[in-house]
């Protein structure tokens, strides 16, 4: 699993103390040691493919000016079978180093030798974590905050598994509580009404007056006709519970899979009440004496943990609260499930919660201070049309769901825009979405695979395969280069995406990529070069055909072949 960007800055380190042990030796230098620099890529090219600043690091440590000492290093240093082919002096002191052919040919190869797997590294060397995202509200349909923290979730599950974290998506189904109760109270109305009119039944106060919830009660009527009208109604809504959840998590299922996200395990809340965790959790912090009574309610003396407030853990009418299940949650993660790091992916509106609830984790009746809690909190989303804020869909009039956006501009489009920084406010244009040029990213990385795709394919027509074997070192043009640069830095982009929580940086790295072979191809001539060079510049396309694809999969978007 290869990272040339880290080895090659690993090895302008290696080079440079070899060269001040050389110049030491020479008694061009004097003792001290050379403290390690930076070794940073520079924004200009012209000042070389790595700078180092270690002359001015070593200043004061040799006591002589930080030219002087690039002059020594400089005279000292071998290049000989390294990724370098040159070292220059520039400004006060900086040592500007420039890749080799050893280098070029070397990310080529990996990408030609991992394939599917290039990008993948070991940072996370195993790890358990878990990504628990989307977990809506089953009691209606996916919203577009859902349709964001899903791509951000499992597109974030993806980069912690390629840099090595052994990663679990999970699904929290809150199928217990009052807005369990309420959806059936919600439903039992709506099918009273059906059968006794709108005007002889009324609507519970704070109900759910979606279309989705009139749509099970017809399917309740048209399935058992009157057979629940003279039944308790406790018992009645408990049957449209019964059905309606399961019909609704099976929908969210489907949608899901749509949208190409899967979980591990859909973990239902009512486990946590069945079971007794619940109550065991909450009498771990009775006897650790971290909860009060007030009004008949058991508090939390969470501001004891560092919180602003404190939290309610079980309501004067003895029911759980929302808080008290959500600590029995992730307790359930870290001490039974053995999960070493958790991340949740919330909205905005949880931030004060996530604050809150963090404080409440290091309770040390709780047992999980050495665990790694985690919150990615995302921005909301709004989304444009011709210019204006879009709530509802133009085919059904209704509330936008994600449902909706698929079949509006497609599964690709909502899931590219969708991962965009998650601290970001997204304002998602879905005229953009749908538009077949340059200025849609989603097109135009898609059209750069497909643009590789037809070359190979017209080569091969021509009797011209991609070369198993090639000259790297033909690849000398700017654009050759700086297209091989960019296809290098693929895996430690993905490992800058997992340490940051910041899938986002996929999507910026795969429009670089994408730009950088349209200026390659643009510039250097493949069909009717040169047969060695040809073949060079052909296995250079593969490669970055190769990189597209393990990017776009990372993000759950489609690498067409044709378009």
């Amino acid at each position: 699993m290869a990272n040339l960007i880290e080895e090659a800055k690993l090895a302008v380190g290696e080079l440079l103390e070899k060269a001040y042990n050389k110049a030491l030796a020479a008694g061009e230098l004097p003792e001290g040691g050379l403290p390690a620099g930076n070794v940073e890529i520079p924004k200009d090219v012209k000042n070389g493919d790595w700078a180092a600043n270690h002359a001015m690091a070593g200043a004061k440590t040799l006591k002589l000016p930080p030219r002087k000492i690039a002059e020594a290093l400089c005279a000292n240093i071998d290049l000989t079978d390294s990724y370098f082919s040159a070292v220059e002096i520039a400004g006060p002191g900086f040592l500007n180093f420039r890749l080799g052919d050893k280098w070029f040919a070397e990310v080529i190869a990996a990408v030609r030798g991992e394939g599917k797997d290039y990008g993948c590294s070991n940072e996370g060397r195993g790890e358990r974590v878990m990504v628990e995202f989307v977990s809506a509200n089953p009691t209606g349909p996916m919203t577009i905050g859902n349709a964001r923290g899903g791509v951000l979730g499992d597109a974030l599950a993806s980069v912690m598994q390629r840099a090595g974290y052994d990663v679990w998506r999970e699904f929290y189904v809150n199928d217990a509580g009052n807005q369990v109760d309420l959806f059936g109270k919600s439903i039992e109305a709506r099918y009273l009404q059906i059968i006794k009119g709108e005007d002889a039944v009324e609507f519970p106060e704070n109900g759910y007056h979606g279309d989705d919830i009139c749509a099970l009660a017809k399917l309740i009527r048209e399935r058992d006709g009157e057979k629940y009208l003279n039944m308790p109604s406790d018992e009645r809504c408990k049957a449209f519970v019964d059905f309606g959840l399961p019909y609704n998590i099976e929908l969210m299922k489907k949608h899901l899979a749509r949208y190409r996200i899967s979980f591990d395990q859909w973990f239902l809340e009512s486990s946590l009440h069945e079971s007794g965790y619940v109550a065991d959790t909450v009498k771990l912090l009775e006897d650790a004496g971290l909860t009060y009574e007030k009004d008949g309610a058991l508090w939390l003396k969470n501001t004891d943990l560092g919180a602003d407030k404190d939290e309610v853990l079980r309501r004067s009418n003895g029911f759980y609260t929302y808080y008290a299940v959500d600590i029995a949650y992730h307790r359930n993660k870290f001490i039974e499930r053995g999960f070493e790091r958790v991340i949740d992916v919330w909205g905005a509106d949880h931030h004060g919660h996530a604050i809150r609830f963090a404080a409440s984790m290091k309770a040390p009746a709780l047992g999980l201070q050495d665990k790694k809690l985690d919150f990615l909190i995302m921005q909301m989303v709004r989304l444009i049309r011709d210019g204006e804020t879009v709530k509802v869909s133009k085919r059904t009039g209704k509330a936008l769901t994600l449902n909706d956006l698929m079949d509006d501009i497609g599964v690709d489009a909502c899931r590219f825009f969708f991962n965009a920084k998650p601290d970001s406010h997204l304002e998602f244009d879905l005229d953009l979405a749908i538009r077949q040029d340059s200025e849609n990213p989603v097109y135009y990385v898609q059209y750069a695979h497909a643009r590789i795709c037809t070359l190979i394919a017209a080569l091969a027509d021509e009797g011209v395969k991609v070369p198993e074997t090639f000259d790297a070192t033909l690849l000398q043009d700017e654009q050759e280069k700086a297209l091989v640069k960019v296809l290098a830095s693929f895996t430690e982009e993905i490992r800058q995406a997992a340490l940051t929580y910041d899938p986002s940086r996929i999507n910026r790295y795969v429009i670089d990529v994408a730009a950088h072979f349209h200026r390659f191809y643009a510039a250097c001539r493949i069909k009717d070069a040169e047969p060695a060079l040809r073949d060079a510049r052909l296995a250079l396309c593969d490669c970055t055909k190769t990189v597209i694809e393990n990017a776009l999969e990372i993000i759950g978007v489609s690498a067409p072949e044709k378009m």
